[in-house]
């Protein structure tokens, strides 16, 4: 994770690393190993860093409660830039390196970049169906044998408004 920019000629670089997800520190619902492919641009007075991180996870569904894997990816792109760091810096992503500075550490950036590939909603697939609310059974293996019930009487305007509208 730590790359080496002095004696780089200003070109695009590549790099690859991969190692196991605790080197990252990072715990469950990670498991197995990390890959993070990175292109280094290195110009004059700057390098620009584009990567992409990929990690796979272990999940429960937030629909049906199903356990599943996941493989995740994440891209970012970090700018270093030579020289004294200006008192007023609100450019995020954007970090001002020491004109002696030999090498990079992307530890961090790597790390939280996999945290984040973390989706918000954690779903065992994109069409899953969920659990039947009266009966529990897990609808992605089939329909319950559950009664419908008839809904409120109060609710029936907003039905037919619904039908009028052909609202799913």
């Amino acid at each position: 994770m730590i790359i080496k920019i002095s004696g780089l000629s200003d070109d695009v670089h590549e790099f690859v690393f991969e190692d196991k997800i605790d080197k990252l520190e990072l715990k469950e619902p990670f498991f197995g190993n990390y890959v993070a492919k990175i292109e280094l641009k290195k110009f004059h007075n700057q390098i620009i860093i584009n990567s992409n991180i990929y990690t796979t996870a272990a999940f429960q569904c937030d629909r049906c409660g199903a356990d599943f894997k996941a493989d995740l990816q994440n891209k970012f792109q970090v700018v270093y830039l030579f020289g004294n760091y200006p008192e007023e810096n609100n450019l995020e992503n954007v970090v001002y390196l020491q004109i002696d500075t030999d090498k990079i550490n992307l530890f961090n950036e790597l790390r939280d970049y996999a945290l984040l590939s973390i989706p918000m909603k954690k779903l065992c697939r994109e069409d899953c169906k969920g659990l039947c609310y009266t009966c529990g059974k897990n609808l992605n293996d089939g329909a319950c044998d559950c009664e419908k019930q008839q809904a409120d009487p109060r609710w029936q305007p907003l039905i037919e408004l619904k039908k009028k509208m052909n609202i799913n």
